[in-house]
């Protein structure tokens, strides 16, 4: 992959204890036009994160005291920021534990610099989110808007689906009334299948649209993620349908 520098510095934090990957990661993301801080390990990393403005944050899993499941899952407490994940071994339970911890995607080292930063770019695009391409994406054309109540009237009026209600402008979701905090992520992720209610979605699908994969990604980041958003918008709000993929409940 040939070098292109993003237009403006973007702040990234990599928490990484090998020091020699570390400066590897570093240097690599530097040339590619990134503003890098490092930590260590994941008490340090934490500290440098509170201490900071990062836009994404790149996090080992295996890291000394706090490790980098915990380090996520810290941070997801605070903050929405994009969070990618570095697995040692590609390890199943390194891929779940992570993901289900918050993180939004991973690689596993050795690091191809090529790939992460792809998918870098693909988790800044998605925490960059423009309102008027989401409004734009879900509009279905003619007629009643997919989800949409029959009394809501105005065309600019939220989704609703039951009790969940999603303000394509504001690009804000909540749920009875009360805000619910998505990461960018499970937003898209959550775009996708109310542009589409009622149809079922497979994985490779949701993979291309959400993730913007251009290649074969691992379909676990999106069962995880789907179980991540269903603890916030509701159990039942995404079914199942078991060996094809996920849709979104109209009701």
């Amino acid at each position: 992959m040939s070098e292109s520098p993003v237009p403006s510095a973007v702040s990234v934090l990599v928490v990484e204890d090998d020091a020699v990957i570390r400066r590897a990661v570093q240097l690599a993301l530097e040339r590619y036009g990134y503003d890098v801080s490092v930590a260590e390990d994941g008490l340090g990393g934490l500290e440098a994160f509170r201490a900071g403005q990062h836009e994404l944050l790149i996090l080992d899993v295996m890291l000394p005291g706090l490790d980098g499941i915990g380090l996520c899952r810290r941070i997801r407490d605070e903050s929405l920021v994009p969070i990618l994940m570095m697995s040692a071994r590609g390890d199943a339970l390194d891929v779940v534990s992570g993901l289900e911890a918050g993180a939004d995607d991973y690689v596993v080292k050795p690091v191809d610099i090529g790939v992460m930063v792809a998918r870098i770019r693909v988790l800044l695009r998605r925490a960059t989110f423009h309102p008027g391409a989401a409004e734009a994406a879900a509009e279905p054309g003619p007629g009643p808007r997919p989800g949409s109540d029959a009394d809501s009237g105005s065309e600019e009026g939220p989704l609703v689906f039951g009790d969940l209600a999603i303000d394509l402008r504001g690009l804000t979701v909540s749920r009875a009334g009360a805000t619910v905090p998505l990461t960018p992520t499970e937003l898209r992720l959550l775009l996708a299948f109310a542009e589409h209610p009622g149809i079922v979605l497979d994985r490779r699908r949701l993979l291309r649209e959400v993730w913007d994969y251009g290649w074969e990604g691992d379909t676990r980041v999106v069962d995880l993620c789907v179980v991540r958003l269903r603890k916030k918008i509701g159990a039942d709000r995404i079914r199942t349908v078991r060996g094809f993929g996920y849709k979104l409940d109209r009701s």
